[in-house]
């Protein structure tokens, strides 16, 4: 199943396994089956510290234990983890074989430290981006604290499990067999969730924190283009971030990034974080920002609080806190949000596999989203608010070819119909003639645009009708010491390669801002 390059790379990794593991298997004599058997005596043909028996201790069948032997730290997987969860595989294989994760210590503490039973277990999709973060993590705690177990499952081959437990949107966790969580989250997210006091505790770390010279409040592509920026001139920076990576962490697949090909954006997430981390930038993840207070003068310390409590304060402060997908705001939109309303068609265009969707907008995204959907599902109805689409022409051209596709223009959403359990259908009314029209379907995609998110600078910062962030061409606001970056601003169009432009724009202009203040004003690092 792996092709000699693929085996080449997965046999350098496995020189890193420290204690011998087995791979048990629990199988039937289904092609998946079969399918997985072959993987996994690839696998063990690489490395002598790996070696595969059979077991029938698994309802999931085709399903596999990677067990430290002798040990009971252990993960399973049910299905074949390939796609985008092949790096969990390998991740697995590696720290249940010993290899040390890349957690800081006190985080590998705090898991330890867990008193109780949990099982978790999380279904993918293996064309979901988002899925790995989740599996990996609750990957890692299981090899960790012993108590802790879990099972990834793939939605897409056991699909009576998924419908039975009414999933359709994944990531999908469950923990002791109740919902525990949806969509991605990271090691420190679940604990959270596990250990109430965690917050606390981080809040009062953040709070004692010295004053920076640059504060970067998000971790998009402009605020990791400031952070670098700003580290590099040698002076105190941090950055504050409900989620670092933001909108790329979404993103399938990035082919317009100056000098690199093609990427996935969790890939490219991973190089900025490396990078960011290689100038010695104070990264504050999983923190959301919740007031802004400007400084009383020129040179004064800005202040930003955040929802845990803890306040920051620093010398400049660059915003760059991206935009997020744009709601219907009809009737049923949240009522049935994971129930068949999505925002993310790799991620859960799997689970409506030979059903009927819509498709909410005639954008490139929306359009693109029509044209992966409907190698998947039964039909897909394209619902544009204009009397035509806007995507680029050739991206129209495909979606003409696609018989399975209906397009309606001059169409306003007015309702997501469901059962109370799961959506049935959708009502549009037609903007030429008045008339309404119900649609039957299971599912929704919504693909109409982004929202900055500026909600929390509410009477500071000048904006637009929009909520945009109104900047000069040095990426100043309208309050001294405070600039803004990226897809959160006036900048027009909306790209990563852009936004890492005005993040690095703003940093220099926070730092030429910096060194014309009056002499008595030091930096904070000095």
């Amino acid at each position: 199943m792996l092709d000699v390059n693929l085996k080449t790379q997965l046999k350098t990794y496995l020189a890193n396994i420290r204690q011998p593991i087995e791979l048990v298997a629990t199988v039937d004599d289904g092609a998946k089956s079969r399918e997985m058997v072959e993987l996994l005596g690839e696998i063990a043909a690489l490395s002598d510290k790996v070696s595969v028996t059979n077991a029938d201790d698994d309802a999931r069948r085709p399903s596999f234990l990677i067990r430290r032997t002798g040990t009971d730290v252990a993960v399973r997987f049910a299905g074949i983890p390939l796609g985008h969860e092949f790096t969990s595989l390998v991740l697995a294989l590696l720290q249940v074989g010993g290899h040390p994760p890349r957690l800081s210590d006190d985080v590998i503490g705090q898991i330890r430290a867990l008193d109780g039973d949990y099982l978790f277990e999380t279904y993918f999709s293996l064309t979901c981006q988002n899925c790995p973060d989740v599996v990996q993590a609750l990957n890692v705690m299981s090899t960790i604290n012993p108590r802790i177990r879990h099972t990834a499952i793939e939605g897409g081959l056991f699909q009576d499990e998924v419908a039975a437990r009414n999933i359709l949107s994944v990531p999908a966790i469950f923990l002791n067999g109740e919902p525990f969580a949806q969509g991605r989250m990271e090691v420190e997210q679940i604990l959270a969730k596990l250990d109430t006091g965690a917050g606390a505790r981080t809040a009062a770390t953040i709070a004692a924190k010295d004053p920076f010279d640059v504060l970067v409040v998000g971790g998009g592509p402009a605020g990791a283009s400031a952070a670098i920026y700003a580290a590099r001139k040698g002076i105190r920076t941090g950055i504050a971030a409900e989620r670092f990576g933001g909108q790329v962490l979404d993103t399938m697949s990035i082919e317009n990034f100056i000098s690199v090909q093609h990427t996935e954006g969790p890939k490219l997430v991973q190089q900025l974080e490396a990078h960011v981390a290689e100038y010695g930038v104070d990264v504050m993840n999983l923190q959301r920002a919740e007031k802004l207070t400007p400084a009383r003068s020129p040179g004064g310390l800005h202040e930003v609080r955040l929802e845990s409590g803890a306040t920051l304060k620093a010398r400049t402060v660059i915003l760059s806190t991206g935009a997020r997908w744009r709601s219907m705001n009809v009737p049923g939109e949240d009522a049935y949000r994971n129930k068949g309303v999505t925002y993310c068609p790799h991620c859960d265009g799997p689970l409506f596999r030979g059903k009927r969707v819509a498709v909410i907008g005639g954008g490139n995204s929306g359009v693109e989203a029509a044209i992966d959907l409907a190698g998947l599902v039964a039909h897909v109805t394209l619902v544009e608010y204009a009397s035509d689409l806007k995507a680029d022409a050739v991206l129209q051209r495909k979606l003409a070819t696609l018989r399975n596709v209906s397009i309606v223009t001059s169409a306003l959403t007015t309702e997501v119909t469901g059962d109370g359990e799961r959506v049935t259908g959708l009502t549009w009314k037609d903007r030429n003639h008045g008339t309404v029209h119900q649609v039957d379907l299971e599912g929704v995609f919504v693909q109409i645009g982004l929202v900055p998110n500026t909600e929390w600078l509410k009477d500071t910062v000048a904006m637009t009708l929009h909520g945009e962030i109104e900047i000069d061409d040095r990426c100043e606001t309208s309050i001294p010491g405070i600039f803004a970056a990226g897809d959160v601003t006036t900048v027009p169009f909306k790209q990563i390669v852009i936004a890492m432009g005005e993040g690095s724009k703003a940093s220099l202009s926070s730092f030429d801002y910096m060194i014309r203040l009056p002499a008595e004003v030091e930096s904070v690092a000095a």
